[in-house]
Order: C-alpha cells, then structure tokens, then sequence
C-alpha cells in the first residue's frame, strides 16, 4: 500500500463513514460464525495502524496479533499502545504451521498483483488450526477502480466467483461469501466512471473527513446493509466482497 496512506487512515478510522459502516458490516456478518467457537488467538494480516485488531479485541476477548509489511502504519499503531504489532510480508508469514485459531484479512490482498494471490492465501491456511476461521473483505468489482485504488497502489479487484474458486483451492470450507457496500454502488459508479473520468483529476486518496451531516448521510446506507446481512441476507453486486471459511480438520493439500 501507499505508505502516504497509513496517515489519512489514522486520522480517519473511527469516526469516517466507510469505516464505521464496515465495520459495523463485518461485526454483524461475524457475530454469528464466531459464536460458540473455540476462538482465543487471531492473526489480523494487513493490520494497518492496527485500530481495527483494538476494535475485535474489545468485542470479542481474543487475543490479536496485528501484522503489517509497512513500517509507517506501525509506527502509528506503537504510538496508540496496539499491542503484538509486528512487521512482516504475508508472503512469508513468521509463524509456525497451525499457530492461530483464526486469521483476519481486510481489504489487503488487492495489493498484490493479479495471480499471485494465492500465495499469501496458502500462508494463511497454513498458520490456521484445523477448524480455524479465515475471515476476509476485499475490493470488488475492476469497473470500480478508482483514483483512489491507483493513489492506494491497488493492483486487483475481486469477484465473488474467482475469490471463492481460490480459497476452495486450498481445502477451505467456504461458510459464507457475499458482496456489500451496495446500495451506494449507482453513486460509485457515477464519480468513478463518469466524473473522475471527465475531470480527469490526479490519483488522491479518497479517506478523507467530509462534513458531519454528510458523513452521517453516507454511513446510513451501510449500517442498513448491516441489519439485512446480520438477518442472513446478501447482495448479488457490489463494492466490497466478503468471505468467511473454515480449515478442515484433516490435512491440507501439499502446495
């Protein structure tokens, strides 16, 4: 990722609208998988400043190892007193085979380039216990790439068929896989494909604070996108994908 990013992302993750309605999104999406499982040691890859790895900690009492490849979000996470942060390439993860009870990665195999995205996904599989939780949000959709994706350094966006096909690859169980962040995808696709397009503006990230009532506005959206996926609903388009899968208890296939 942009290491200029890890500083927009900092100032921005708990009261921006994105945020807060995702993360609202991902709780009500892994309320009911994680209920009843034996869950105490989570690997959170990609873990930024590591405010999100904070966020599970405090709602479901487990105990979080945030990871990172980039010095600059760590930094920022040292700094807030995030705990376990280390600095490491999801390639190569630093752990031994079946350390951890689940694995958590949000938005952050987009910044791989396109194939070689299975090999951070056998990493994780392999860090898993046999019934461990792989959790994952991805960037969806390639007619939804924007000058933020390029700002980002994003290199790929997900379609459900294709990030299913991947995870069922490795022996994972797929227990759930549906798009989110829809119902303001009219709005999307109007500022990426029509307005970014004629105005012709310069690469910029899009995480910035907007007006509260604004702000509050765009949140409203997501936060229904939550009530209906917590219910069991899904959405057959949008902006974000998500999946949830379960490591067999039998051995995994040799890569």
């Amino acid at each position: 990722m942009n290491p200029a990013e890890f500083a927009n992302i900092a100032k921005a993750e708990e009261d921006f609208w994105w945020y807060r309605g995702m993360r609202e999104i991902t709780f009500r999406i892994l309320d009911p998988i994680v209920a009843g499982r034996p869950i105490r040691t989570v690997l959170e890859i990609g873990a930024g400043t590591g405010f999100f790895s904070r966020c599970l900690e405090r709602r479901y009492q487990w105990k979080l190892f945030p990871l990172d490849l980039g010095w600059e979000g760590l930094q920022l996470g040292r700094k807030m007193g995030i705990a376990n942060m280390v600095q490491a390439d999801m390639r190569r993860l630093p752990y031994e085979g079946e350390t951890f009870d689940a694995v958590i990665s949000m938005d952050v195999l987009v910044h791989m380039p396109r194939g070689e995205e299975h090999v951070p996904m056998q990493e994780m599989a392999r860090v898993l216990r046999p019934g461990g939780l792989l959790a994952m949000r991805l960037s969806a959709l390639d007619v939804l790439r924007s000058r933020h994706s390029i700002f980002a350094h994003e290199r790929q966006r997900f379609a459900r068929g294709r990030l299913r096909k991947c995870v069922e690859s490795l022996g994972m169980r797929v227990i759930r896989c549906t798009y989110a962040n829809s119902l303001l995808l009219p709005v999307a696709l109007a500022k990426f494909r029509v307005w970014e397009p004629l105005t012709r503006q310069a690469p910029a990230s899009g995480v910035r604070m907007a007006h509260p009532f604004l702000n509050r506005l765009l949140e409203l959206p997501l936060r229904l996108e939550a009530r209906w996926l917590a219910r069991g609903g899904g959405f057959p388009i949008g902006q974000s994908l998500f999946l949830m899968a379960e490591k067999p208890q039998g051995t995994l296939p040799h890569y």
